[in-house]
């Protein structure tokens, strides 16, 4: 003891006695391994040395591990207990790098099979680090007999090695379950859960035999608690994959009642995440963890209001009748409990509770850890949403949170936050953008401040002073580094486009910007300030922030052009929007993953399209405008369900019909859908499906012109499914004979609707009033009536749903929002018809006795503006 206590002291005076470890060092240390005899102290320093080093990160050479493995080897002629075990810690961790290292399998071997208990299950975990499909054979009998030794540690060790060896060969665990068998049956709690993972891991694959499994030991109730909680997490899983799960479930709700109260828990955690679970189980199991509220050890508390935090998401009535004993909890010394507790609260309490917990959060805050910060932060986001009015005092207590210390994800928590109630809660606009600015004056954190930057530059022209943000932005022009500096020449430029009164004053600014040291900050200053000193024109917001476009789409309409003549510009306009992806909600105690790239709906399906053979000289050269939703032209209950994809380009559209045959006794053949296009539409042409067997998706094509007349391409067609049928053996799917006999079935009609050849402008957070006037310098058609809107609609929320809905164009400035109770307000819309012809609408909304709308429409093409009126009428 005396030797752990000198090692404290060590610690508390000097600190970490292997802090200033070099890896260069420490190697020419291992040479005294070779030196014989072999000295266990000094030996054992400089191994745990290696080790150290290895478990900070230092990454060693192919030759260096090789060099401190052999000389490390050397090390198995002592007897020391101490440094053998810390010989076989280093060939775990050196086996992964170093090469040969099977050459201590024999000492490891003899190891595993000898009476020095000390030695025998540390060299079991050794040997199987280092085993591979060659040498399994050879050591198979080895770990048989270990799995059913008497000593405990030694068949735990091979029981979990045997799991870590289904990576080399997957049936590992098959082959020795018969041992596993025998081993679940063993006294030790360790042992008999080991036992249980490896029974389950032979069985995974097959169904019936986990079943078989977890009902026989559902009747016998495994002693060990650890075994009893796999058994439960096992018996969850099964509830979900079975039609019928109310044995386990029953199981489940029983061992509420075990003797153990880590299986209770475990019990309780699995009713409250069950899918199936009810408001009976659900109940039950809240009940057991408001007991454990009230429980003196920290471990069980922490656990229940961690469990009754997430359940709250989902069932905060449920919750509620803790609430007495989660503001108990408040006070907890264990902060992380506390903060929990309140969180919890917060999820499920009254708006009048909100402030009193506020004041109470704010008390310990600053001493708990990021994880739980966030845990608060994200409560809070629910509770704005929950809450709007109470937007202020919540978004105060964001921005005090903002001023404490912590990391990146912990600010980037708070930004997320603050951002999310300002989209929505118009009202908290103003507010959260005076916070954001503070913010930024001592952010240290260079992707915070650039987001903020850019919120800024979208936000800001259209807040109710944009003036007062100039000074916030310029000054990141004067302290920031080189990255802030450029998104800081961004946003002033968005205001000066965006506002005409500040231009001179943001000119200047710029201007002193072209001086900057920094290539991109240069770059930017003098492309903006030419931008904005030649052209007046409301339009060059494009220009400042152009839209982000389709990559892939680009890079294919580019490619085509320029191995076309290129006797006319490139049409930039055809080019599809790239897709605007949501983040979903973090959950409690998850961290935030960076978004990933991927693909648009019209990017994927083009890729599909194009790997069909017969549609890849059509559509080559062309950008596929938009691709609809999925419609269904059959119930989902009948023999044949079709469904159907209109892809939209700018000449033609493209049918794509999805397919499925359910009957087992019948092979289709030539199979494709017909379209009555009544002469409105010409058929360029019908890709069939060659086949189609039961229960395998197969889809046919067919190629519309769209007519020369937009007004005449909204219209609906009959469609009917043709195919040659063969009778066919259900089992095998073999045809009974070679000669078959046309069928056809006739489907719902399909409608080729203004929302199919209409999608979004691109062009993201642009003042409304900025492209209205471009219309009207670039001379736009413009067509306006009045309607009454039918009894149908009756409120102005609906009228905009449905005229969003119908039209297909996309809302402005949020002008989809309407506050409670309003009784007029105005729809801002924009969008692109095929072809590249934009439309831009307005609709002012009035309700009396009824909705009427005052519908203003401007377009590029005279035709255009024509149909979007007449659709509404």
């Amino acid at each position: 003891m005396s030797s752990f206590k000198r090692d404290k002291k060590e610690d508390e005076d000097g600190g970490n006695p292997f802090q200033n470890l070099e890896k260069t060092t420490v190697l020419q240390e291992a040479r005294i391994f070779n030196v014989t005899p072999v000295n266990p102290r000094k030996c054992a320093h400089i191994l745990t040395k290696i080790l150290y080093l290895l478990n900070q990160g230092e990454q060693l050479g192919t030759k260096e591990a090789t060099d401190a493995f052999f000389a490390m080897t050397k090390l198995f002629q002592s007897r020391d207990v101490v440094l053998r075990r810390l010989v076989y810690l280093g060939i775990k961790e050196l086996s992964h790098i170093a090469e040969d290292v099977i050459i201590v399998t024999s000492s490891l071997t003899k190891d595993m099979t000898g009476k020095e208990d000390q030695y025998r299950a540390a060299a079991i975990r050794a040997l199987c680090t280092i085993t591979d499909g060659a040498m399994l054979a050879a050591i198979e009998r080895y770990m048989k007999q270990a799995i059913v030794d008497k000593s405990p540690a030694v068949s735990s060790a091979a029981l979990v090695s045997s799991l870590h060896l289904t990576k080399v060969s997957g049936d590992v665990a098959r082959r020795w379950a018969n041992e596993a068998q025998e081993a679940l049956n063993s006294d030790n709690v360790m042992v008999q859960y080991h036992a249980l993972g490896v029974l389950y891991q032979a069985r995974k694959t097959d169904k019936h035999a986990v079943i078989k499994l977890v009902a026989k030991l559902m009747r016998s109730s495994p002693k060990s608690p650890y075994a009893a909680c796999l058994l439960i997490r096992m018996a969850s899983k099964l509830i979900e994959e079975v039609d019928d799960g109310s044995e386990f479930l029953e199981f489940i709700e029983c061992c509420i009642r075990h003797k153990s109260e880590m299986v209770v828990y475990e019990a309780a955690h699995a009713l409250v995440n069950l899918g199936r679970s009810g408001s009976r189980e659900i109940a039950s199991a809240i009940s057991v963890l408001q007991l454990f509220c009230g429980s003196p050890k920290p471990a069980l508390r922490f656990a229940a209001v961690r469990t009754l935090n997430k359940v709250a998401m989902s069932h905060p009535s449920a919750v509620t009748a803790c609430n007495l004993d989660l503001e108990n909890l408040i006070t907890d010394s264990n902060r992380s409990i506390a903060t929990l507790a309140i969180t919890t609260l917060l999820k499920t309490g009254a708006e009048s509770s909100v402030d009193r917990l506020m004041k109470q959060i704010a008390t310990f805050v600053s001493e708990i850890s990021d994880e739980f910060k966030v845990v608060v932060v994200q409560a809070i986001r629910a509770l704005c949403q929950k809450y709007p009015r109470k937007h202020t005092v919540l978004m105060n207590f964001l921005s005090a949170m903002l001023r404490d210390e912590g990391g990146l994800e912990y600010k980037a928590a708070i930004v997320d936050t603050i951002i999310a109630v300002m989209e929505g809660n118009i009202e908290a606009k103003e507010a959260g953008l005076a916070h954001l600015c503070e913010f930024i004056e001592d952010c240290e954190h260079t992707s915070l401040a650039v987001r903020i930057l850019h919120l800024l530059g979208q936000e800001g022209p259209t807040s109710n002073q944009p003036s007062r943000y100039i000074r916030f932005i310029y000054n990141r022009v004067i302290l920031e580094c080189a990255s802030v500096r450029a998104a800081a020449v961004t946003a002033l430029a968005h205001f000066a486009a965006a506002c005409p009164s500040l231009l001179p004053n943001i000119l200047v600014l710029l201007s002193r910007c072209q001086l900057d040291s920094d290539d991109e900050v240069r770059d930017r200053a003098t492309y903006y300030c030419t931008i904005l000193q030649l052209s007046a024109d409301p339009s060059i917001l494009t220009l400042i922030q152009p839209p982000q476009l389709s990559i892939p789409s680009l890079e294919r309409a580019l490619r085509n052009y320029v191995s076309s003549p290129m006797e006319e510009d490139f049409d930039i306009s055809q080019i599809p929007p790239a897709q605007i992806i949501e983040e979903p909600a973090p959950e409690a105690l998850a961290s935030t993953k960076p978004q990933q790239s991927r693909l648009t709906r019209e990017e994927s399906y083009m890729e599909k399209l194009l790997q069909v053979p017969q549609l890849c000289g059509v559509l080559r050269d062309s950008v596929l405008f938009k691709s609809s939703p999925v419609f269904e032209l059959t119930e989902s209950e009948i023999e044949y369900n079709v469904k159907c994809i209109k892809h939209c380009f700018s000449n033609f559209l493209v049918l794509q019909f999805d397919c499925l045959n359910t009957l087992p006794d019948q092979l289709l053949e030539n199979v494709r859908v017909t379209v009555d296009t009544q002469d409105i539409y010409s058929i360029v042409g019908e890709i069939p499906c060659d086949r189609l067997t039961y229960d395998e998706p197969g889809s046919t094509y067919t190629i519309l012109q769209f007519p020369e007349d937009v007004n005449s391409s909204i219209v609906s067609f009959p469609t009917m499914l043709r195919f040659v049928v063969h009778d066919c053996d259900p089992t095998t799917g073999i045809p009974d004979t070679d000669q078959g006999y046309s069928d056809d079935y006739i489907l719902e009609d399909l409608e080729i609707t203004l929302r199919d050849q209409v999608r979004s402008l691109g062009v993201r957070n642009v003042e409304f009033s900025a492209l209205w006037e471009s219309a009207a310098q670039r001379e736009f058609e413009e067509h306006e009536q009045i309607f009454a809107l039918g009894a149908s609609v009756t409120t102005i929320e609906a009228a905009i749903q449905s005229l969003v809905t119908f039209l297909g164009l996309e809302p402005m400035e949020k002008s989809d929002r309407v506050k409670p109770g309003a009784t007029q307000h105005t729809l801002l819309l924009a969008g692109m018809f095929r072809g590249g012809k934009e439309v831009i609408a307005r609709a002012k909304l009035a309700l009396t006795d009824q909705v009427t709308m005052q519908f203003t429409v401007r377009s590029s093409d005279p035709e255009i503006a024509e149909l979007m009126i007449s659709s509404v009428g």
